[in-house]
């Protein structure tokens, strides 16, 4: 299976994984790419220099390429969370979202703009 567009990149920053879910006053930051297998559950913050990666729910707080990266990405199962950031961008969910996704979900900055948009691109889950 080819790797899809959306993510067929690579840097050169170290990955952290995290095996849990994060729970409300826990927070992740690493000079890197991060990795959590689980749900980022409110009041629970993740910020890293490169992309976040969530195997499950994004539900907190989420700032990648908090050192100014453009080109940093969130992807999660669900992007809900209460704040995103990526580089000096920032978002977060309309009032009215109650939409659910039937695949997984890319944040990216694109024109300026931070973008959510279907991951893989035309896949399915």
């Amino acid at each position: 299976m080819a790797i899809p567009q959306a993510y067929d990149r690579k840097n050169d920053l170290e990955t952290i994984l995290v095996q849990r879910t994060l729970r409300s006053g826990q927070s992740v930051s690493y000079d890197g790419n991060v990795v959590i297998l689980g749900d980022v559950n409110p009041g629970a913050q993740v910020t890293a220099t490169g992309d976040v990666i969530v195997m499950g729910v994004m539900r907190g707080i989420v700032h990648a390429g908090a050192g100014g990266n453009d080109s940093a990405v969130v992807i999660a199962f669900r992007l809900r969370p209460t704040q995103l950031r990526i580089a000096n961008h920032i978002s977060r969910p309309p009032d009215d979202d109650n939409v659910d996704p039937e695949q997984a979900e890319i944040a990216r900055v694109r024109d300026g703009v931070i973008t959510i948009e279907a991951f893989p691109p035309g896949g399915e889950r």
